[in-house]
């Protein structure tokens, strides 16, 4: 059941190897909130054995999943659209506005998360200076999480992913390296790439309302 297979997945992660001096593990699960807020989560949205399809985004970041452990789910969206309260600091994420309003047009987070998975070429999170660090912005950082995401990827896949078609967030670097992985791995018959969320949102925001129509067009293509 995907409820009890994605915690114990998030349970035994470690940081991959090689990472460079001066990046910052995100691990929200050591905060003693996370863990029981995480669980009903996925005890509310997946307590099923239902095939679902991939979403791969980047790597969480510092008010998002980085905050809660659950992809593109800051704890405004958590409490709001998921109905999960929560004392975490009502901080928004660009990119979790954008992925529950576009949930809500696809028929509200309930409808969205019984056909979709949403994770990360890496599950985990990086920090730099006090920012957030894509994992492909650092060329030595690139190299360390490759295996990493590889393996990760195997493991989520077994939960019950559909690998006839993946969706990737990121039309640019994070859809590069997926495609590379994939080519290697073999993973998923074909990735289709998204605009990310938070690019949208930081420059396309007067055109979301057809970025979001993007997203139900391309999620329409599985049937």
């Amino acid at each position: 059941m995907w409820s009890k297979q994605i915690p114990a997945f998030y349970r035994k992660l470690q940081a991959p190897e090689g990472i460079p001096l001066g990046v910052k593990l995100l691990y929200p699960f050591s905060e003693p909130d996370v863990w029981p807020l995480f669980t009903a989560f996925y005890k509310k949205f997946y307590a099923d054995v239902q095939p679902r399809f991939a979403i791969i985004g980047i790597n969480p970041g510092r008010f998002g999943g980085g905050v809660t452990g659950i992809p593109f789910t800051d704890p405004i969206r958590l409490q709001q659209d998921c109905g999960i309260e929560n004392s975490f600091p009502k901080k928004q994420e660009l990119s979790s506005v954008f992925m529950y309003q576009m949930m809500a047009a696809y028929g509200g987070p309930a409808a969205f998360y019984k056909r979709f998975y949403i994770t990360s070429y890496s599950p985990l999170g990086f920090v730099a200076q006090g920012k957030n660090l894509n994992y492909y912005d650092d060329r030595a950082l690139a190299a360390a999480t490759e295996l990493f995401a590889a393996q990760c990827l195997q493991q989520q896949i077994e939960f019950g992913i559909d690998t006839s078609m993946a969706f990737c967030l990121g039309d640019g670097k994070n859809f590069s390296f997926l495609q590379r992985l994939n080519a290697k791995h073999r993973f998923f018959e074909a990735i289709v790439p998204l605009s990310h969320p938070r690019y949208v949102m930081q420059y396309k925001l007067k055109s979301l309302h057809s970025y979001i129509e993007r997203y139900l067009q391309a999620f329409a293509t599985i049937g």
